[in-house]
């Protein structure tokens, strides 16, 4: 997500130094938590909350499981029970809980249900969320307490209905980024925003919430941008956790009562590849670059082992549907073959060419991120002994935007991973209308790879679209768009003191304090109590 400026450093810790003064009783029911993602954009539209995992909103179903080795069930939240298929349609019905209010005290029906749903899919609302409920063609109210949804797909609707339900009196027919809920969000959830500055907001607990009382009453995120001054803070007891890349996390674990936990995730790394440069755009080339690029070397020394190899964005927790077989394996002189076989030649520098065009190309990542930075500084050594140039350039996203045709990116991705739909259909697929620009910017595929995806995305789970999964990977590797290199472990440093809490579980590309040990936030509780 794009990031604006960094904030002056003496107002955060101003405001730090507020959030953490006090009476020791006001602190004992209490979290401070330093975030590197800025504050504000509370709004579903804009992708806040959009798994049904906030402390704001809630959607109709919610992710449930013990542990981060599983991809979660998805469980009713503000529905009544699980969706029911009416007959043999694509059609399903989804009852409602019933006396629940919104935090501005309106009462939440269906009439708020369908408003969100259509919101994210209206042009005017410029959603970018839009595409993760593509599948949903249609939602109507069937009386207060109930709505019916269309897909246009036999698949199971629940992935689709997670999305945090706003009040149908607060959605505006205007770009999301301008909508009141930004920095004024209303939800059902556990928690209301009590306050929001530049540098703090201050989340506290709802009385009048209709589940679980959280114990923990107040919570304090704190915007910090900067990697090292997080780590500072949480060293020296000034905050109870925050997220760190894994290097930076692991000198704090054990120091003084910290702990660092490691969530597994969907949440791959990957470099894209233009269409506008012809050594990229050459499929072989592409081949020999994923047979040239130790993954493992690079979540080992990278990502300090906080991670796994990733050659799709299908990760092993997918089971049955992960194709093993279909990995890339680190295999230089393979490489080297391939990009021989396709007239690429070592030149008196060292680096390819084919007739006047080079084997030469520009990576750029967001300056801001170090984990970025660090492994697209990893796969351009990766590839020099190939014969290779790769530029790493760290700029901005406005600047990466306009740069997507010519140059490669370090991108991420896995928004969306409760489907594995959501998982590979926008990264593998050629363009579709509403794609974001980062879903396959170079807009390749192998041949029969698109029919594959539209034929898995229309079907009902069964163990034949299970082996259309494994084959949509085999067709993939043979004439891959991208390199992709690691799924990530996301690393948080906490001081739980004497609070317990919910196990973490399997994540999506969002973190940050918004998840981790601190995704179900009413699961807190002191003592064990």
């Amino acid at each position: 997500m794009k990031r604006r400026a960094m904030l002056a450093m003496a107002g955060a810790v101003a405001m730090l130094a507020a959030a953490c003064s006090g009476s020791t009783d006001e602190q004992d029911d209490r979290l401070v938590l330093a975030t590197g993602y800025e504050l504000g954009d509370y709004n579903p539209m804009m992708g806040y909350g959009q798994l049904g995992v906030s402390p704001i909103y809630e959607g109709l179903l919610q992710p449930q499981a013990d542990d981060d080795t599983v991809v979660p069930d998805l469980v009713p939240a503000l529905a009544a029970a699980a969706p029911a298929r009416i007959g043999d349609t694509n059609t399903w019905r989804i009852p409602l809980r019933e006396n629940i209010s919104f935090s501005d005290g309106t009462a939440f029906d269906s009439a708020d249900v369908v408003a969100t749903y259509r919101a994210v899919r209206n042009p005017a609302v410029a959603s970018e969320i839009s595409t993760d409920v593509a599948p949903i063609t249609e939602i109507t109210a069937d009386g207060p307490n109930a709505v019916v949804v269309k897909l246009d797909t036999a698949a199971d609707p629940s992935p689709y209905l997670l999305l945090g339900i706003v009040p149908s009196e607060r959605v505006q027919d205007a770009p999301a980024a301008e909508w009141k809920l930004n920095t004024e969000p209303v939800g059902t959830g556990p928690y209301r925003l009590d306050s929001l500055q530049p540098d703090q907001a201050v989340l506290v607990a709802r009385d009048d919430y209709w589940g679980r009382a959280p114990q923990l009453r107040r919570v304090v995120y704190s915007y910090v941008p900067d990697d090292n001054t997080r780590a500072q803070r949480i060293a020296a007891g000034e905050v109870d956790g925050t997220n760190l890349p894994p290097r930076l996390a692991n000198t704090l674990d054990g120091r003084d009562g910290a702990q660092v936990v490691a969530v597994r995730s969907a949440d791959w790394r990957g470099v894209s590849l233009p269409a506008g440069n012809a050594f990229t755009a050459d499929v072989q080339a592409r081949l020999a670059m994923n047979l040239g690029v130790d993954r493992q070397a690079l979540v080992t020394d990278v990502l300090a082992g906080r991670g796994e190899p990733s050659s799709t964005p299908i990760a092993p927790v997918y089971g049955e549907a992960y194709d093993a077989a279909t990995q890339f394996g680190y295999d230089r002189a393979a490489a080297e073959a391939v990009l021989e076989r396709a007239g690429w030649i070592a030149g008196g520098d060292g680096i390819r060419a084919k007739g006047t065009d080079r084997a030469s190309f520009t990576l750029l990542y967001n300056a801001q991120d170090t984990l970025r930075r660090d492994l697209s500084v990893a796969f351009a050594a990766a590839m020099k002994p190939l014969g290779v140039e790769v530029t790493p350039r760290g700029t901005s996203w406005d600047d990466i935007d306009t740069r997507l045709g010519t140059d490669a990116v370090l991108l991420g991705g896995g928004s969306a991973p409760y489907s594995i739909d959501s998982q590979v259909y926008d990264t593998l697929h050629t363009r579709v209308p509403d794609s974001s620009p980062y879903s396959n910017p170079g807009n390749f595929t192998a041949p029969g790879l698109d029919a594959l995806l539209d034929a898995a995305r229309m079907s009902a789970p069964s163990p034949e679209n299970t082996e259309r999964y494994r084959q949509i990977q085999r067709v993939y590797a043979q004439a891959p768009s991208s390199v992709f290199l690691t799924f990530l472990h996301h690393t948080y440093v906490s001081r739980p003191g004497a609070w317990t809490h919910d196990a973490p579980i399997l994540e999506p590309h969002s973190h940050g304090v918004t998840w981790g040990p601190w995704w179900n936030l009413p699961s807190w509780t002191e003592g064990g109590r």
